[in-house]
């Protein structure tokens, strides 16, 4: 896992746009999550109010994220990817997807479910935990 992770952070090093891996992550979110809140992030995350904070004004600045006023709650804003942001986004899930690819290698089909099958459970293992 650490390889992937670290092969992930070298392509986003390497990228011109200098996006981080947790802006990645905060664009992934709102890729699959459009129109929800940084309080709806926070919630899903689990990670501090403040670094959130900051990760959306840079890919808001960056042009990726645009908001709006929810309808609903005038105190909040909705967020989603921008069409620069939709752009980013798929480029990073392809380059993500052939970093997976090398992972895989050699692996059979059936290999590559039960790896799936086996990471699901460790991650619902370690939910429990939480």
């Amino acid at each position: 896992m650490h390889l992937y992770r670290s092969g992930r952070s070298q392509a986003f090093r390497d990228d011109e746009r200098g996006v981080t891996h947790m802006e990645s992550r905060v664009l992934n979110y709102f890729a699959h999550h459009p129109g929800a809140t940084q309080k709806d992030l926070a919630a899903h995350s689990r990670r501090d109010k403040a670094q959130l904070t900051r990760l959306v004004r840079s890919l808001r600045d960056g042009g990726y994220l645009e908001s709006k006023e929810d309808v609903t709650d005038r105190r909040s804003t909705c967020l989603q990817l921008s069409p620069q942001g939709q752009a980013l986004h798929g480029e990073l899930m392809k380059s993500g997807a052939q970093i997976l690819e090398r992972a895989v290698e050699g692996l059979s089909a059936q290999q590559c479910e039960d790896l799936v099958q086996l990471m699901e459970i460790i991650q619902t293992n370690l939910e429990k935990g939480r």
